[in-house]
Parts: structure tokens; C-alpha cells; sequence
């Protein structure tokens, strides 16, 4: 895809030869899935806002083929989506939201618009737990079934490449699950790894203990010990 702003990045060395071309030009960086729903929405709205926007250039980056771009700006769920003015960031988006992208974008580039009220960062000012409400609550999920998986999304629609192994992992084996989207609390996302001493997700948990992420299953489910634990 090579429209005048509309780019697909193939490598690390083409990223940094757009991306410095003109460092007083906005850039917006769209990182995102092929396999994910939520990514085909967002893509649909970034090429719509790089026809809108002719000055806006746009890096289309596929976070999973592009490690190393992605690692770099800190990507651990997609759809994530940057806007830079040269190397300064001016804002990015998380998930499918649209209104926010839009008005970020019109912030920055949008013709003689009025004062734009900030749109709410969905992360921020989040009410936090006392740690001992934390910790009863993060207990109390990981008992909600037999089976739970915290993972970065939902089954449907993972946010992560990893969480969506764990799911199919999970319903190839016809295992009964629920799940919990650990980006929608940070609380619980920093709360899990400390107490299951894990610092990834996903992360099952089993009759409310924690057994492993994804390497540790697919070793399970490799060795015979899957069954013992998830079917016992």
C-alpha cells in the first residue's frame, strides 16, 4: 500500500527513512493485528482520516512482523495507535476508539478548529484499590470458575498474539473457561503479577491457583500433564 501518506512498513530501516523525511510533519503510527477484529475497524478509520488529512503521513505497522518498532514504543496490545510530530509524541489511542483517534488528529490538524475538549484517556485517574480490597478482588476473580484466563481482550477479540494461542489452546481442548480483560484495570494487571510472581499475560488460573502463562501450558499440553490439570 503506497498512497502519497499511506504506507505499509517493511522494515525498521524503512520506518526510520519515512518517519525522518520531514521531522515537522505529523506522523501517525498504526500498529495492529491482521487477525484481529478490532484492527480491521481502526484501520478503516486511519485510512479514512489519511485521505482527510493529505499533510498527515501514515505508517501502517504490523506489530507482530515488526517487533522491533513495535517493542520500541512500548506496544503490548493492538489496535495502538501514535501520533508524532517528528520525535515528539503528541498522543496516542488504545482499542477501538474512534471519537478518540478523530478528535486527536483534529486536534493537531484540523483547520481553524475551536478550542477541542481533551477526550478522556480511558488509563487515567483510574480509582484505586487499597491494597487489601485489591487483593480480595483479584482472589475473587481468580475463583469465579474452575477454569480463568486473564488475558488482554476477550476470547473473540484478543488483543495479543499470545492471548489469542491461550484461547485457542483452551477451546481446541474444549476446556469451559471464563476470562478477564486485565487492560481494562490496571490495578488487577499490576496487582496479578505480584501476587502470582508472573510479569506476562496471559496467566490461567485453575480451582483459584495460579499455574503458568503460555510457555508453560504448551509444555503441559506437549508433555501429557494438560490433561491431569485442567480435566482432574
Amino acid at each position: 500500500m503506497s498512497d502519497s501518506n499511506l504506507y505499509n512498513v517493511t522494515s525498521p530501516e524503512h520506518f526510520k527513512e519515512l518517519l525522518s523525511a520531514d521531522l515537522k510533519r505529523v506522523s501517525l503510527i498504526n500498529f495492529y493485528a491482521p487477525w484481529a477484529a478490532l484492527c480491521h475497524q481502526m484501520n478503516a478509520v486511519v485510512t479514512e482520516l489519511a485521505k482527510k488529512y493529505p499533510e498527515l503521513l501514515v505508517l501502517q505497522v504490523e506489530a507482530e512482523e515488526q517487533e522491533d518498532i513495535a517493542e520500541s514504543f512500548g506496544v503490548d496490545a493492538v489496535p495502538f495507535i501514535v501520533l508524532l510530530r517528528g520525535h515528539e509524541k503528541l498522543g496516542d489511542v488504545r482499542g477501538g476508539d474512534e471519537p478518540g483517534l478523530k478528535q486527536m488528529v483534529d486536534k493537531f490538524l484540523g483547520k481553524g478548529a475551536p478550542t477541542i475538549r481533551e477526550y478522556p484517556d480511558i488509563h487515567a485517574a483510574e480509582e484505586k484499590d487499597s491494597e487489601a480490597a485489591l487483593l480480595e478482588r483479584m482472589h475473587r476473580l481468580m475463583k469465579q470458575s474452575r477454569v480463568v484466563l486473564f488475558m488482554k481482550g476477550d476470547p473473540e477479540n484478543p488483543r495479543c498474539g499470545y492471548s489469542r494461542k491461550a484461547v485457542h489452546i483452551l477451546r481446541q481442548s474444549e476446556v469451559e473457561f471464563t476470562h478477564f480483560d486485565i487492560l481494562q484495570d490496571e490495578g488487577v494487571r499490576q496487582g496479578l503479577k505480584e501476587l502470582n510472581k508472573w510479569p506476562t499475560f496471559p496467566q490461567f488460573i485453575v480451582n483459584g491457583e495460579f499455574i503458568g502463562g503460555l510457555d508453560v501450558i504448551q509444555d503441559m499440553a506437549d508433555s501429557g500433564e494438560f490433561d491431569e490439570v485442567f480435566y482432574a
